[in-house]
């Protein structure tokens, strides 16, 4: 998985062209979700046509897509039956995944968000785990969970345990600290997501402007570079060639141990 990941969500009519151009300025990583309402994974399809073309094949890309639950879909755009059962909606939502992205496996497929009663959301997980043994899915997880307790749950009772969780990363979660800590003890890798639109009070501060003076960089690009260097892979969903290009660019610098420190604190007094 790359340390940064492409977003598609809310690009419309622009996702083919935004793709293309993120990945020819270096992403490696796309994350989509079969999910018309807020993403039109077919031009994602298109893009990697095009970069095909341009000589960037699907074997060099880490393609991430989602089953997303009924509650969550547009009732006039549902990728699958809505009267199926739940076993029948992903292996749909998939087949649709997989001709929108033109595509024969994805390197990670996410359950969009947790269904209720348990048991629902336990029948969509053995129906992607069906899917992981097809060799048709590198990788499960899960995104929007925020119960320690249930994710807990999840990870007890899945024969194949989640890989991934992706999750939107901000104050009013409490930044999922002790959710994080239990990934880092079960080797899970946390995504974040919202992780600019939900922390401007941390671009704006003191410590991020010196930090930003320091390296010379940006606030952005303080933000990124301590995600990654504490083991989060961010969504990034800039639509502009130049902020994009300076987000590529936080692996040319490195924050010290007491900096990632310090942002660690002000997290924790968020």
């Amino acid at each position: 998985m790359p340390k940064m990941i492409y977003g598609t969500a809310w690009k419309k009519e622009r996702t083919a062209d935004l793709v293309e151009m993120a990945v020819m300025s270096g992403f490696r990583g796309i994350d989509t979700a079969c999910q018309p309402k807020h993403y039109e994974e077919f031009l994602v399809g298109e893009a990697l046509l095009r970069l095909a073309d341009r000589g960037i094949g699907r074997e060099e890309l880490f393609l991430q897509t989602k089953f997303t639950p009924l509650e969550g879909q547009d009732p006039n755009r549902i990728p699958y039956d809505p009267s199926a059962p739940l076993e029948i909606q992903v292996a749909r939502s998939f087949e649709t995944s997989k001709r929108n992205l033109r595509t024969e496996y994805v390197d990670s497929l996410v359950l969009h968000s947790p269904l209720f009663p348990y048991r629902d959301l336990l029948k969509v997980w053995r129906a992607m785990e069906e899917l992981y043994r097809s060799g048709q899915v590198r990788q499960l997880g899960i995104s929007n969970c925020y119960d320690l307790e249930l994710f807990e749950r999840l990870c007890d009772d899945a024969e194949v345990k989640p890989a991934v969780v992706q999750n939107r990363f901000y104050p009013q979660s409490g930044y999922d600290i002790e959710l994080r800590r239990r990934c880092d003890e079960m080797g899970i890798i946390y995504q974040s997501f919202w992780s600019l639109t939900g922390n401007p009070h941390l671009l704006r501060s003191q410590t991020f402007r010196e930090l930003a003076e320091k390296y010379g960089r940006n606030e952005v690009q303080i933000l990124y570079r301590y995600l990654t260097q504490i083991g989060i892979v961010p969504l990034n969903g800039s639509t502009s060639p130049e902020h994009i290009k300076e987000d590529l660019r936080i692996f040319e610098f490195e924050l010290s141990v007491d900096e990632i420190k310090a942002i660690s604190e002000m997290l924790e007094s968020s």
